[in-house]
């Protein structure tokens, strides 16, 4: 089983996949979102990426809080998944992905990765690695994409609000 992991973050979001037997993941790219002049374009750059790997299903990490709260940026890394579960053929699963990139981090030092530069590039597909591995050994810890989400109030978030969140997240700068 083919797979493309993602570590989505505000200033980075590094990718990882398998070969197509599932068995080995590896780095694949990181993406700076500052050279994307707004988070659509983003989004369709990784549609591009994902169409292009071929994968049977896309493991985005979930960070939650250590308690296993939900914080803003878990809000935001779902917001994203949502769009992006529209714009891919595949499936879209979440990953708990609690201290990936400290676990990458960690990883890269271990490698001799010493250049801050290097260091920097590599860290969030990296992270992307550790959630693909997480999923391999424990795939029954992934849950599906919900586009229909329900926020911490437990309401519904209708398509105008998750918008507005959308927006609010991109900055004065994305539109």
């Amino acid at each position: 089983m083919k797979l493309v992991g993602i570590d989505y973050g505000l200033v980075r979001t590094g990718l990882a996949a398998t070969d197509p037997d599932g068995v080995l993941a590896y780095p694949l790219k990181t993406l700076d979102l500052n050279a994307f002049p707004s988070r659509k374009a983003l989004l369709e750059e990784l549609a591009g990426i994902i169409r292009q790997e071929k994968p049977d299903a896309v493991v985005v990490g979930l960070p939650l809080m250590p308690d296993g709260t939900e914080s803003l940026t878990t809000r935001q890394v779902r917001n994203f998944a949502g769009r992006l579960v529209h714009r891919t053929d595949c499936p879209v699963l979440f990953m708990e992905e609690l201290l990936s990139s400290e676990e990458a981090a960690w990883d890269l030092a271990e490698a001799g990765v010493r250049d801050r530069k290097k260091r920097k590039a590599a860290l969030d597909q990296q992270a992307a690695v550790r959630i693909l591995e997480s999923y391999l050994h424990q795939p029954e810890c992934a849950r599906p994409v919900d586009v229909r989400w329900k926020g911490p109030d437990q309401k519904r978030l209708g398509q105008e609000k998750q918008d507005q969140e959308w927006q609010e997240q991109a900055g004065p700068n994305q539109p």
